[in-house]
């Protein structure tokens, strides 16, 4: 998004978007409608980077939600395996849970 001054003098504003891979340049317009297109351009852009802020604000969120529940699945397993092996269990070849024989 700029402003070109063309060999009249006349300043036009253009934007710039990718069709296919490709960077096109599209023309707007000048003076007020050049003006009014460039407002609307800046406020799409700041609405966008708000929007990826917000989602990288929640991925770290949910990032952080993931090590809670690490943890506590790590907190479980070793409680429950502490139960098994009080109760007189034993992990047979790390695999099913035996009652020790006496």
């Amino acid at each position: 998004m700029s402003w070109e001054t063309r060999a009249n003098g006349k300043r036009y504003y253009t934007r710039s978007r990718r069709v296919n891979g490709r960077i096109q340049r599209e023309y707007v317009g000048g003076g007020t409608i050049g003006e009014l297109s460039e407002q609307l351009d800046v406020a799409e852009r700041e609405e966008r980077q708000l929007r990826a802020e917000a989602i990288r604000d929640a991925k770290s969120q949910m990032d952080s939600f993931d090590e809670l529940l690490t943890q506590f699945e790590t907190l479980t397993e070793n409680i429950g395996r502490g139960l098994l092996i009080a109760a007189g269990y034993h992990q047979h070849n790390r695999s099913e849970w035996r009652k020790r024989s006496e």
